[in-house]
C-alpha cells in the first residue's frame, strides 16, 4: 500500500480532474449559486447542502432521483434528508393530499385525522401509549427534554458523541470535535451546563456519569445518522436500557431517522429495546412539511395534559400554530398506513443494502482496506479511517485523509449520484430503490477507489 500522503498528492489530483467535468456539466446551478450568495448565507438555504465548488441546485424529483437545473439527473440517496422513505412524490400520496387540501389547509381546532394517525402510531410503535404532534424533530426532542426533566425533577441530561438531535439549544452540544461546548456561535455555555456527552457504544463510561450526576434522560439515536451511520454493537442498547433504570433517568430513543426506517415501527422495533420516551420526525410527515412528535409511556407523557395538571406550572409545555394540522397529518398517515400494509417493503430493503454494504466493505478491503462500511439496513456508511469506527469520534479521529469525503462526494455528483454531506458519507436509500442502482453505488464507489490506489 502507498503511504497516505502519496494518496492524499492522487486524491488532489483527482479531485482536479473531477472538479473540471463538474463545473462543465453544471452552469445553471453555478448561476444559481452566484445569484444566492447575493440573498443567502453562503449561497444556501441550509449549510449542510453546499458542496465544493457550489451545490448542484435541484428543480424536480421523481421515484428515486433527481433533476439539477441543467438537466443532469442523479439517483438520491439522501432522499429529502430521509424523509422520503418511499422515493420521491408518490402519485397516491399527492392525489390524497390534493383531495385532503380542499378541506382546509390548517384547520386551527382539532381534527379527526389527528385522532386517526395517533391511534395508528400508538398500535404500531411498541413504547407508545399517549403521544403528541409537533412541527420537527427538534421541536419533538425540545419537548422531550423538558418533559423528561419535569417528571423526574432532575437537571442533567446525557446525549451521545456525535449525536444530532437538532439545534435545540440543551441538546447542541458535543456533535463534531472536539465534542465539547456549544455547536453554535450565540449559544452561551450556560444553555448547556446541564447537558452531558458520553460516547457511543461504550456502556462503562455512560454508567459512569449516571452514577456521578442526577440524570433526567439520555438520549440516543439508536443508529447513528448524520454522524456516518454507526450501528450498536452487539448488546449495548441492552445494557443502556438496564443502566436508565437502575439509576432512575429515562430513555429517549431519537427515532427522527430509524422510525419506520428499520422497520415499522422503528428501532426499538428492530432491536426489541422499549424506550420510555420515542422522538419521531421525517418519515412522520409523509414527505410534507412540520413533520415530528414524541410520545411514550402513559405515566410520564401524562404530564403534557392540561386537564390532569391544570396548573401550566405544574405541567410540561407543549403546543404550537400548525401541530397536528390537516396536511402534513394525512400525507403522514397515507405513508405510514402504506408500510403497514406493505411490511414485505422492509424485508426486500434490508435483504438489498445489508448484500450492497457487504461488497462495498469488501472493495473497501480490496482496495487496501482504505475505507470501513457501517450502519444498519437503509443506513449506509463510508468511513475512510485506519480502524473500523465504533463511535462518532472515532470516526473522525482515525480519518487518514481531510479530503477524500468530499473527494469522493464529487465523484459521485459527476457519475449521477447525489447524497449529503461531502464532510461524511452516509447514505440513506428508500424503500423503492433498486437493485440495479444499488449496482451503480457499489460500481462508483469501486471505481473511485481504484483511481486513489490505481489498480
Amino acid at each position: 500500500m502507498a503511504s497516505y500522503s502519496l494518496l492524499e498528492e492522487r486524491i488532489r489530483d483527482l479531485r482536479r480532474e473531477f472538479e473540471a467535468k463538474f463545473i462543465d456539466r453544471t452552469p445553471g446551478s453555478r448561476a444559481l449559486f452566484e445569484r444566492a450568495s447575493r440573498v443567502l448565507p453562503g449561497g444556501v438555504t441550509y449549510a449542510i447542502r453546499y458542496f465544493k465548488p457550489y451545490p448542484i441546485y435541484i428543480e424536480r424529483a421523481d421515484g428515486s432521483k433527481i433533476w439539477d437545473v441543467d438537466g443532469n439527473t442523479y439517483i438520491d440517496f439522501w432522499m429529502g434528508h430521509g424523509a422520503n422513505i418511499l422515493g420521491h412524490a408518490p402519485r397516491f400520496i399527492i392525489d390524497t393530499i390534493r383531495e385532503a387540501s380542499l378541506k382546509g389547509l390548517h384547520l386551527g381546532f382539532e381534527n379527526p385525522y389527528a385522532v386517526e394517525y395517533a391511534e395508528l402510531l400508538a398500535k404500531i410503535i411498541p413504547s407508545i401509549e399517549l403521544l403528541r404532534f409537533t412541527n420537527s424533530g427538534t421541536e419533538a426532542n425540545m419537548y422531550a427534554a423538558r418533559l423528561a426533566r419535569a417528571y423526574t425533577r432532575r437537571r442533567y441530561i446525557v446525549k451521545i458523541e456525535g449525536g444530532w438531535h437538532g439545534g435545540y439549544d440543551s441538546l447542541h452540544t458535543g456533535v463534531t470535535p472536539p465534542f465539547t461546548g456549544p455547536e453554535s456561535a450565540g449559544l452561551p455555555e450556560d444553555f448547556i451546563k446541564y447537558t452531558l456527552v458520553v460516547p457511543f457504544n461504550n456502556i462503562e463510561y455512560l454508567e459512569d456519569t449516571l452514577r456521578k450526576y442526577p440524570v433526567a434522560a439520555v438520549f440516543i439515536e439508536p443508529v447513528i445518522g448524520a454522524g456516518g451511520c454507526i450501528e450498536p454493537i452487539e448488546g449495548y442498547l441492552k445494557s443502556v436500557r438496564e443502566i436508565t433504570e437502575r439509576y432512575g433517568s429515562l430513555l429517549v430513543f431519537d427515532e427522527v431517522i430509524t422510525g419506520f426506517r428499520l422497520a415499522l415501527g422503528g428501532a426499538q422495533e428492530y432491536f426489541n429495546i422499549k424506550p420510555d420516551i420515542t422522538v419521531l420526525g421525517k418519515i412522520i410527515g409523509g414527505g410534507y412539511p412540520g413533520a415530528g412528535a414524541f410520545g411514550g409511556i402513559r405515566e410520564v407523557m401524562e404530564l403534557v395534559d392540561h386537564i390532569k395538571y391544570p396548573d401550566p406550572r405544574s405541567r410540561a409545555f407543549h403546543g404550537g400554530t400548525f401541530v397536528g394540522n390537516l396536511i402534513t397529518i394525512t400525507a403522514g398517515y397515507t405513508v405510514v398506513k402504506y408500510l403497514s400494509d406493505n411490511k414485505s417493503l422492509y424485508e426486500k430493503a434490508e435483504n438489498l443494502w445489508t448484500i450492497a454494504a457487504r461488497r462495498i466493505d469488501k472493495i473497501c478491503e480490496e482496495h487496501d482496506r482504505l475505507c470501513w462500511v457501517t450502519g444498519v439496513s437503509t443506513m449506509i456508511g463510508v468511513h475512510f479511517t485506519k480502524i473500523k469506527p465504533r463511535s462518532v469520534r472515532e470516526a473522525y479521529e482515525q480519518r487518514w485523509s481531510n479530503i477524500v469525503e468530499e473527494t469522493l462526494n464529487l465523484y459521485a455528483r459527476v457519475n449521477g449520484i447525489a447524497y449529503v454531506s461531502e464532510k461524511m458519507v452516509h447514505l440513506l436509500p428508500s424503500l423503492i430503490h433498486t437493485r440495479e442502482e444499488a449496482e451503480k453505488l457499489i460500481s462508483v464507489i469501486e471505481h473511485f477507489l481504484a483511481g486513489i490506489t490505481r489498480k
